[in-house]
């Protein structure tokens, strides 16, 4: 067994604490640490090779050892210790064996009512139940509605505004604004310093899982109302403006550089680093849509940034 089981409340305790929950959580109906565990912490090359393994049985199987194997893998998820998808030598790479195990949570999580009352209840699989946070983590929730999954990973000095939601295996890093109405999907990768304005909506990409998650490096801004979609990796420094629209199959036309990006099955749409791009249009030359005068929406970079497109964004950090 990975996990021994035990009674003592000092250590179930303390077991919540390095696992980001509050004991006030058990006392829900989350259940997910409903039977408690001691850890005895795997190395992170034998952690990989359970998950493989347990990835590859049968749905149906019945591995004792399943669960408390997940619980530790989502609780070192939960820490960052382990993500998605990781920067090596300046390439980012896909940790597939870490969307395998959130992939097997789900199968393993049986559904159970949760919630503080009656007045704020939810239904969902009891392993992936919404974290709660303690002034010893650093981040700002503010009042309003917002959610955190279980298996993501928030990092201190992020502020999440309401309402927001963060889903399991994003990875947000140190000093981001989550802002209102904006939601991190599953396995997004968002950096330093990150700015996600109001009703943005960064995508998540749990499957195939070998599929690169989206990736937002650090000082993005990326403007209300923007979708960034599977397949699109967004460079350091880069800002997008207000609309702007961004998948794998949508080309993005610079207008500094007289390029176009492309993004394809291997590879993702990639925004340069330090690229301001806008929402734009492009007519159709062909058919009855030339003769209708119609255009069809693209993303142009119009400019890179500079000192004016500094001092633009320079608001942040006094929000912060």
């Amino acid at each position: 067994m990975l996990l021994k089981p035990y009674e003592d409340a000092e250590k179930t305790h303390n077991l919540l604490a390095r696992s980001g929950l509050s004991g006030s959580e058990v006392s829900t109906s989350e259940k997910l640490l409903a039977w408690s565990f001691e850890y005895t912490f795997l190395p992170m090359d034998k952690l990989r090779a359970e998950i493989e393994r347990l990835a590859r049985l049968p749905a149906e199987s019945d591995d004792r050892d399943a669960r408390p194997t997940f619980e530790e893998f989502c609780a070192a998820l939960t820490r960052g210790e382990i993500r998605a998808a990781e920067k090596k030598n300046g390439s980012w790479a896909v940790n597939v064996w870490v969307k395998e195990g959130i992939l097997l949570g789900f199968r393993l999580g049986t559904l159970v009512q949760m919630g503080a009352n009656d007045c704020l209840s939810f239904v969902d699989k009891d392993t992936f139940p919404a974290r709660k946070f303690a002034p010893a983590d650093r981040v700002r929730v503010v009042p309003g509605g917002s959610s955190v999954r279980m298996g993501a990973y928030v990092a201190a000095s992020v502020i999440c505004m309401p309402p927001m939601y963060i889903n399991v295996g994003a990875y947000v890093d140190e000093g981001t604004m989550i802002d209102s109405h904006a939601l991190v999907g599953s396995c997004a990768q968002i950096g330093k310093r990150v700015h996600v304005s109001a009703a943005a909506q960064i995508g998540g990409v749990l499957e195939p899982v070998n599929s690169a998650p989206v990736i937002i490096e650090d000082d993005v801004l990326v403007g209300g109302n923007c979708g960034v979609y599977e397949g699109t990796l967004v460079r350091a420094g880069a800002v997008l403006g207000a609309g702007t629209i961004l998948t794998r199959s949508t080309p993005l036309y610079d207008l500094v550089r007289g390029k176009t990006y492309r993004g394809n099955q291997n590879e993702p749409l990639e925004v340069p680093e330090g690229a301001v791009v806008v929402p734009g249009s492009r007519a159709v030359r062909t058919g009855p849509a030339a003769d209708w005068g119609i255009s069809l929406y693209t993303p142009v970079i119009v400019k890179y940034r500079d000192e004016k497109t500094d001092k633009s964004v320079e608001l942040e950090q006094w929000l912060r």
